[in-house]
Parts: C-alpha cells; structure tokens; sequence
C-alpha cells in the first residue's frame, strides 16, 4: 500500500477591508446609547428621521458635490454595474437627502425638517478617526430661508453638547460666504493674488488653484498659510444682504449666550455651500479636529433639478464624536452591562425547567435583561461566567429549588445578602434589588 505525506493545509482567514472597522459587542453599546439619545434630541425639535440607499447614482454627487471637489477627482468609490449605469457608494449624506426630498416631493409647498444616520464611504489614507468607511448623523431642513434656521442647528448641537459634557471641548467656528455672486467676485481676486506665488503654494494648494481655490485657506500648511496673510479677505466682498443675515444670527446667538468664533478662512470643502457655514472643533483629538460641519446651502436644489429652495444642514462624525466621549471618558461602563439577572441551573432537572422559568420571569419582568447558562456546567463554573456577564444579580435554580418551587438570589454587584424565595415572591425582591 502506498504512503502518503498528508500535510494539514489550513484556509487563511480573510479580513475586513483597510480602514473600514468592525464596531464590536465592547463598543456597540456606546454607539446605541449615542444614536438614541441624538434621536430623541431632533425629535424634540422637530426632526423627523429619514433613511436613503447606500448606492446612488454617480452623476448625483458630481452635480451635487462639483466634479473639482476631492471627493469628486479623488475619494469616490464608484463602479459601473451590470447595465452599465454609473454607481456611486455615497461619500457624503446631503446630496442624497436632497435627492430624496425632490423625489417625493417632501419639501413641495412645505417645510421638511429631517435627519439621517449611516455608513459614508470615501478612499483616503486611513488614520484615527478618518476611515473608509465611516460613519456621519446629518440633519438637513428645507424651506426655511433666513438665520433663524442655522441658529436652530447650532443651538440643537450645542444643546447636545451639554448633554454630554462636551461644551468645554468643543468650540464653534463661524464664517459667511456670501451669495454666489459674491463668492465668484472673491475667488477671482484670491485667484489673482495667488497666481504669481504659485510656485511657493503646496502641492495641493498649486492643484487647487485652477479648480477649487478657496480650498486653499484652510490649507495645513504653514508656509501656504504665511502667504495667506496678506491675501483678500473673504468678508470685504459679501453682499448686503448676507451681511445683514450674518449679523441676525451672530445677535441670536449671542442672545441665546452661545460662544463662538469669526473664523474667515472657513470656507467647507464642498461646492454647494452658501452664506452661513460653521463647524464644531476640538484640540483633543489631534488632526482630525472637526467633529461636526455644515451651513446653508440654497443652490443645490435647483442644481439637482428641483424649484431654488432654502436649504440648511449639517452633519457629524460619529466615530470622532465617539473618540472625543472617550477621551473625556463620557460613558459609565455600567451602561454597557450585557443583562441584569444571570440564570445559573445546576442539575439534570434544572436544566430541562430553566427555559420555563426564564421565560415566565421575562412575562413578569418585561425590560429586563436576562441570560441563561447554556451548556451546563458546575455551580462554581457557572457563576464564573454570571459574573463576567456583568450581571447585577443571579439566580441560582438548582435539584431542590425545583422540587421547593425556590430559587436563589445572589447579588454580585449589589451590597446585599443571598436569599432563597418562592417563585412568586422573585420579581418583586428583584425590583428591589435592581433599584439599589
């Protein structure tokens, strides 16, 4: 018979994709406490949510966004599919808002006060908290011109802010573009200051230069920056009318008793901003510093098909804002606690009855978080894995406690002492318990 060398070949396991995360069970909870509660913050100011396809049509960004944009050139995942259609996994939240608000008419002889929450996707070097996959909660109202609207948006962040203990480590930047005329006027001056000091711009600034030169002054770069002093300021070629408006909103704001910052090299980095636009930074998180971004933006309707409408919005990072609650350790590891009551069944007998009694005291405890042992064990074993539960509480149902119709409470994370009760005495002791 013959021989052979059998070698043992093993499969390679395959990872996720280069900067796009697994959110795992020890940080899930963190992410469900934060989209809960910025939930329920919009709703109270009248927000209603709104929930749009990852996949959009390549031209929409394009139009949308502006094809000189980085996102655009650069950044976008895009492929053709089978048909041959231009598709686009969407790198940015507003765009596909608009496009669905002009889809089903949303915004038709109405106000839409909306928001959203999901993955974003853009191709960039991945570094702490900038991924390829990514996260963003935005919020877009249409229909409302004016600054009341903005100054809504900011307060509602700022709102949010406090709730978390975040208002000392964030601050809020503020700039006005102007109309779009006036923009235009500004970008042709800038562009001819610049032109003769092309050579001493970074590279990306000389690449901006031809296509979208009022990214520059939020460039980076020290020695584009020191160029940039002397440069035409932003403020001199606003109209009359966005002045007036700025004003009304900086009065609101400080009514309100907000802070905030004139910053005039704030300029976003997508074409379709107008007048106001502001972000939320942090010092606390080195480079990436932005937490929450946007503005008004009243030409993109019109220039995604639909009648010129007011439009306003914002969005926030969420794996950023996640970093930054972190950081100033904003979570009660208690919050993410996996249940309250571990069920420990020791015993052939006790086994076969758990599922029963588990779930008649789910029926009398509803909300409460319970967890079987499963697969057996010893009463030492089984309370080992009760306790790295995070369970407050066990229940101890063992061969007597069966035939008794009695079940053992043995607070692990309670100050209070074990105790043998009749099933129908359980759900009361337990609230009392838990309420400790």
């Amino acid at each position: 018979m013959l021989g052979f060398d059998v070698k043992e070949t093993r499969v390679s396991i395959i990872k996720a994709i280069r900067g796009m995360n697994d959110v795992l069970p020890e940080q899930s909870w963190q992410w469900q406490i934060l989209e809960q509660n910025i939930g329920y913050l919009f709703a109270s100011y009248g927000y209603q949510q709104i929930r749009m396809p990852i996949v959009e049509s390549t031209s929409l960004f394009k139009r949308g966004i502006g094809e000189v944009t980085d996102i655009v050139e650069k950044e976008m995942y895009s492929f053709d599919d089978r048909n041959g259609e231009g598709l686009t996994l969407r790198p940015e939240g507003t765009a596909s808002c608009v496009r669905a608000v002009l889809e089903h008419g949303l915004s038709y002889n109405q106000t839409a006060k909306l928001w959203y929450q999901g993955p974003m996707f853009r191709y960039e070097r991945p570094q702490k908290g900038r991924y390829r996959q990514f996260h963003q909660i935005g919020v877009e109202a249409f229909g409302i011109a004016g600054p009341e609207i903005e100054a809504e948006l900011i307060l509602m962040t700022a709102r949010l802010w406090a709730e978390w203990g975040l208002s000392q480590h964030l601050v809020l930047q503020i700039n006005s573009l102007g109309s779009s005329q006036a923009r235009a006027a500004y970008r042709q001056a800038l562009v001819d200051y610049l032109q003769p000091l092309k050579e001493q711009l970074d590279e990306d600034s000389q690449r901006r230069l031809s296509t979208n030169p009022l990214r520059i002054l939020d460039s980076k770069v020290a020695q584009t920056q020191a160029l940039l002093a002397e440069a035409p300021k932003l403020h001199d070629f606003l109209d009359d009318e966005s002045k007036a408006e700025f004003a009304e909103l900086l009065r609101i704001l400080d009514q309100c008793g907000q802070p905030y910052e004139i910053n005039d090299s704030l300029v976003r980095g997508l074409d379709y901003y107008n007048k106001t636009v502001f972000e939320w930074v942090t010092d606390r998180l080195g480079a990436q510093g932005t937490v929450c971004a946007g503005g008004r933006y009243d030409g993109l309707v019109p220039q995604l098909g639909g009648k010129p409408t007011p439009a306003a919005g914002f969005a926030m990072g969420v794996e950023r804002l996640l970093l930054l609650l972190n950081e100033i350790q904003a979570f009660d590891p208690a919050w993410g606690r996996t249940c309250d009551l571990y069920l420990v069944a020791v015993g052939d007998e006790a086994q076969k009855q758990q599922a029963f009694f588990a779930e008649n005291l789910r029926n009398q405890l509803p909300g409460c978080r319970l967890m079987q042992n499963l697969g057996g064990g010893s009463l030492k074993s089984q309370l080992k894995r009760a306790d790295k539960s995070g369970a407050r509480i066990a229940i101890i149902l063992g061969e007597s406690e069966v035939q008794s119709k009695t079940a053992s409470l043995k607070p692990l994370r309670i100050d209070a002492e074990q105790q043998t009760l009749a099933w129908a005495e359980l759900p009361n002791a337990i609230i009392d318990l838990l309420e400790q």
